[in-house]
């Protein structure tokens, strides 16, 4: 299925038509809660305003001509009408059908024929203003429709006096029942063709919600994944170098590593189908145990200075994801001897820092590879209110690495709402 695109210019769309639009279009249809159907017979009801001229020429003795042209004039006023009419309020073909040059023309003819015969033929042909009104509530803009209705409702008024010659003679009763109908018909169809309005960009709404949560939910699985295995699979190739290095050696020790390897990929297999099903949320304390173990692995000095206060849940993450890409960044992209994990927590602020004394292997490379995760955490920061910050820090004529992550606590009750929604 192909969907074609038109460019848009200022006052102008041009729309195209597809299988998609087709079932879009039906889809808004049956929200409305009026179908096809219904809406026809509705429109076609107030065809019945065509039986007072109809009347006029039965019973009234004119030349056969005169019959003919009424009759033409009749017949050509409930063409254009059903035309116009026709098409569902909520559908694409009233889209397209109202934005015609040929609908607007129309509707001008059947005007000035209404208006024509009613000054040639009497006050019988007033009642196809009923009409006449309905077409202008669903084919103009808002203002216009309205400015429309009015003149349409002014219109009987004045023609019947100018039939009468003044005041005397006129049926008020009759002239307020036709005035009040075409000005309830026309207004009437401005709600109708409002809410064909409204539903179709109710749907077209929704729809670009649903996109955006598609693009949401795969970010946040590109987001988790990378994540989960950066620091997971580091470790599992830093503890296969030291099995292989223990084999003959350390037969006993070789097999401790390959048994915590074991340990660590299937929790790491848990974590990923979890983070897939998207309930997985990483816990302070088990990460700074698995940094720990990770750097202890790799031979790099740990120091950690953490919290003992509890954290709400959103927060205890965010400062986990932290501890996660800090320490991975360190074994994949550094060569560092000391790495400093220091968790504080001042007045309503909580802050983490990731700092080691390592300088980067391939740094352009590795800035590239660093900078997704890096991207994912500051998002997950800026969720909270937070700010992230990363880059070379000069310590004692040294160039050290720094990854700090800050987050106010006082948008704790924002941070409950967002991790229910």
């Amino acid at each position: 299925m192909q969907i074609s695109q038109n460019r848009k210019t200022p006052g102008h769309e041009v729309l195209a038509t597809s299988p998609g639009g087709t079932a879009r279009s039906e889809e808004g249809i049956a929200s409305s809660g009026v179908t096809f159907q219904l809406w026809r017979l509705y429109q076609h009801a107030w065809l019945v305003c065509l039986i007072f001229p109809l009347a006029q020429v039965v019973r009234e003795p004119i030349s056969p001509w005169q019959v003919v042209l009424r009759g033409l004039a009749l017949s050509g006023f409930a063409a254009g009408y059903t035309w116009l009419m026709w098409p569902h309020p909520a559908s694409q073909k009233r889209r397209a059908r109202i934005r015609s040059r040929f609908s607007f023309l129309l509707f001008g003819m059947l005007g000035i024929l209404v208006l024509v015969f009613s000054l040639a033929y009497g006050p019988a042909w007033l009642w196809l203003f009923i009409g006449v009104s309905a077409i202008a509530g669903v084919l103009l803009p808002l203002r216009s429709a309205f400015a429309a209705i009015v003149l349409l409702t002014l219109l009987p008024l004045f023609l019947t006096l100018k039939m009468h010659g003044g005041m005397s003679g006129v049926d008020w009763w009759w002239l307020i029942a036709l005035m009040l109908l075409v000005r309830g018909l026309g207004l009437d169809m401005i709600g109708v063709a409002r809410m064909g309005t409204a539903i179709r960009e109710l749907h077209t709404a929704r729809r670009e919600l649903a996109r955006l949560a598609v693009i949401e939910e795969r970010e946040r699985l590109s987001r988790d994944l990378h994540d989960l295995l950066g620091q997971t699979l580091s470790m599992i190739t830093l503890k296969s170098e030291l099995a292989g290095c223990l084999v003959k050696e350390e037969p006993e020790r070789c097999a401790q590593e390959l048994a915590e390897i074991e340990r660590v990929s299937r929790k790491t297999l848990r974590e990923v189908r979890e983070a897939v099903a998207g309930y997985r949320q990483p816990n302070l304390s088990s990460e700074l145990e698995g940094a720990r173990q990770l750097l202890e692995a790799a031979g790099i000095d740990a120091q950690i200075e953490f919290i003992k206060e509890a954290l709400p849940p959103a927060f205890d993450a965010a400062l986990a994801w932290t501890v996660r890409e800090g320490v991975t960044n360190v074994i994949r992209h550094s060569c560092a001897q000391h790495c400093r994990i220091q968790l504080t927590q001042k007045n309503s602020t909580v802050r983490a820092e990731v700092l080691n004394d390592g300088g980067e292997r391939g740094q352009e490379e590795n800035r590239a590879r660093r900078g997704l995760g890096l991207a994912g955490l500051r998002e997950r920061v800026c969720t909270l209110g937070g700010y992230l910050e990363a880059g070379p820090l000069l310590l004692q004529g040294k160039e050290h690495f720094r990854l700090s992550v800050e987050l106010p606590l006082q948008n704790h009750g924002d941070a409950e709402v967002f991790q229910e929604e």
